[in-house]
């Protein structure tokens, strides 16, 4: 089993997006997928068309008492091997909660390992913030996956993001690894998308993913029909771009 932490601390970068479409993929093509929403806001749980006010069991009570992983787990009704462990906005009181806990870092990975029999691939939606949630999702990780969105302040915030990862792995997780850089909301045609492209490219070198992902309608509508890409528009640009990622993590897992 794999577990890939999705993060940057900057909101608006097509995190959630990415974290539904690459999962749902990866499912499609017969790998059983489990994605943890440690998100208070809960995107990736309503972007699959979970109904956030139906949910009695979530990542909270994961977090923050004695309730295991396995019993918050839901089956998605839409795509074989897909599964969903939920947020909800209770999970906003969670740092407060395990402030003081034992091994507060640790938690949710103590939690992942107890079902780390029964999944491919575990990717987990962290929040755009560099919290105790996020801390716990990069401890209980192999690697990080890191969406970039191709624009003016694109880069502000890389330098935090990667001293982040630095001090997760020196201090909590030493085999944490940064798995790609993906750019989003790409336009090949601009000169800013260019740029963004080549100053990202020196941060990074051979992490950044071939694929990116463009500005595309469809995408920015599927979550409010509670669709990942490929159920709702499977012919658009965006949903290609998407199946062309799961491909390349694929064969860079060969690798």
């Amino acid at each position: 089993m794999k577990i890939v932490s999705i993060f940057n601390q900057k909101g608006g970068v097509g995190k959630t997006t990415t974290n539904i479409n690459l999962c749902a993929y990866l499912a499609m093509k017969g790998y059983k997928v489990l994605t943890i929403d440690i998100d208070p806001q809960g995107n990736t749980t309503s972007g699959l068309g979970f109904d956030k006010k139906n949910i009695h069991k979530s990542m909270y009570e994961v977090i923050t008492s004695d309730e295991k992983l396995e019993d918050v787990i839901l089956k998605s009704e839409l795509i074989d091997n897909f599964y969903i462990a939920p947020s909800t906005l209770e999970l906003a009181g969670a740092e407060v909660e395990i402030i003081n806990a034992m091994s507060r870092e640790s938690i949710l990975k103590n939690k992942i390992d107890e079902i780390s029999k029964d999944y491919d691939y575990v990717f987990i939606d962290c929040p755009p913030s560099l919290g105790l949630l996020t801390i716990n999702s990069l401890c209980a990780s192999d690697s990080v996956l890191i969406p970039i969105q191709a624009e003016f302040y694109a880069l502000e915030g890389v330098g935090q993001l990667i001293n982040t990862i630095h001090l997760v792995k020196k201090a909590l997780n030493k085999n944490l690894d940064i798995e790609g850089v993906i750019l989003t909301m790409f336009d090949n045609r601009t000169r800013l998308s260019n740029e963004v492209f080549s100053e990202v490219k020196k941060y990074f070198d051979n992490k950044i993913y071939n694929t990116s992902i463009p500005r595309n309608i469809r995408l920015a509508e599927a979550p409010s029909f509670g669709l990942p890409i490929l159920l709702y528009d499977e012919k658009c640009r965006g949903a290609q771009c998407y199946n062309e990622l799961a491909e390349e993590f694929l064969s860079r897992q060969k690798e």
